[in-house]
């Protein structure tokens, strides 16, 4: 089969593999119909996360129909469209059992490994580096699902695969950073990035209540689908001062909560934090993670500060006014099988429309190599980009 695989820092390749095989009883396999690259796969592309492979089969955002289930599996039969969350969940360890299903003790086959580095294991991921598990991902023609009686959602009928597919990330993740804020109603949410999750934090920022929500990016393009998705202020960061805006939106009280939706970007990735934060590191002699920075600055006493954006190791932050400021803290992985229902239902009465921050589509994985590039330099007005390979 075709798939996209990683064979080094910006050298992204459609390669023929072996198809992948049943090899417990609660796998599946499915013919990938829709895959998609997100935000983080960028931080692959750039060798921002240790412990890929090359020949790594990338890929977290996808979905398909089952070709053939292994013997344990009863919620599935051959033919059904099925949606797969990017974590791999057991379904028996006690955080499963809690409902923490990004911090499955038991999914990730390389546990040990990540609890050396995070204290405890963490959740097995799909096409994301070893220490999240090793497995194979999705932006391929086929796929092996294991655990798959536990986290995938049967696609509800009449659903096209555009309107499923960001349920297997970026619609829970910008969901889950908003209710993270524990919005009340009429609050200031302030957004940093304005990519694929920052567009759906905005959107749940608005179903949620928010009384003003304040986009800051500085791509053209991502600025205008913030608008659309409801934002009330944009603060284009490269040409304004983020502090005195959010100051003059809030009358100085600083915003309710703030929200990262950017990550390591801005501390060593491809886009504009990554260039004033690179000239602050030449300044410093240290690393700086220059968005988060400002946001800690931004938020206002006891506030909320909500990180879906991914970070891969530590950095030095500002604890003094995390702590004399009072705020609270809200990170994690995406507990995506929490929100797949209740997503499921608001996408299929409307409310959300997750198709409208597509901008490129292709049938041919072989085109992969060239669309990560645009995608990672922003090329040709892209925002998100699509696969149909079957």
């Amino acid at each position: 089969m075709k798939a996209l695989c990683w064979h080094g820092r910006g050298d992204i390749r459609c390669d023929t593999v072996p198809d992948p095989t049943i090899e417990d009883a609660r796998d599946v396999i499915l013919k990938v119909t829709a895959c998609a690259i997100c935000g983080s796969d960028l931080h692959l592309m750039d060798g921002q996360m240790p412990t890929m492979e090359s020949g790594d089969i990338l890929g977290h955002e996808f979905m398909g129909e089952v070709v053939d289930t292994g013997s344990a599996i009863s919620t599935f039969k051959k033919g059904d469209r099925v949606v797969v969350p990017f974590n791999i969940n057991c379904g028996e360890c006690r955080m499963c059992r809690l409902g923490n299903w990004s911090c499955c003790l038991r999914s990730n086959r390389n546990g040990e490994m990540a609890a050396k580095m995070f204290g405890y294991p963490t959740a097995g991921l799909f096409g994301y580096a070893h220490i999240t598990g090793g497995y194979a991902g999705g932006q391929a023609e086929y796929v092996r699902v294991p655990m798959a009686d536990v986290a995938p959602m049967k696609v509800p009928e009449g659903m096209d695969d555009e309107h499923a597919l960001f349920l297997t990330d970026i619609l829970p993740t910008g969901w889950q950073a908003i209710d993270h804020c524990d919005l009340e109603g009429g609050e200031i949410v302030a957004i940093w990035g304005a990519g694929p999750v920052g567009l759906f934090a905005i959107k749940s920022a608005v179903i949620k209540g928010a009384g003003r929500i304040i986009a800051i990016d500085t791509v053209p393009e991502r600025i205008a689908l913030a608008r659309q998705a409801g934002a009330t202020d944009i603060i284009d960061f490269a040409k304004e001062d983020v502090m005195e805006r959010i100051k003059e939106i809030s009358s100085g009280q600083g915003a309710d909560c703030v929200v990262d939706c950017v990550g390591m970007e801005s501390v060593a990735g491809h886009g504009m934090f990554s260039v004033v934060s690179a000239i602050q590191e030449k300044l410093t002699s240290n690393q700086r993670p220059y968005a988060l920075e400002q946001m800690i600055q931004a938020v206002r006493p006891c506030g909320i500060v909500s990180i879906p954006g991914v970070y891969a190791g530590p950095i030095p932050i500002n604890m003094g006014a995390l702590v004399q400021k009072g705020l609270t803290i809200k990170s994690g992985q995406t507990h995506v099988k929490r929100y797949l229902e209740p997503l499921a239902k608001l996408i299929q009465d409307g409310t959300i429309d997750p198709t409208f921050l597509i901008t490129h589509r292709s049938t041919k994985l072989e085109d992969g190599p060239e669309l990560y590039k645009t995608f990672r330099d922003k090329k040709d007005n892209c925002v998100k980009v699509v696969f149909h390979p079957n």
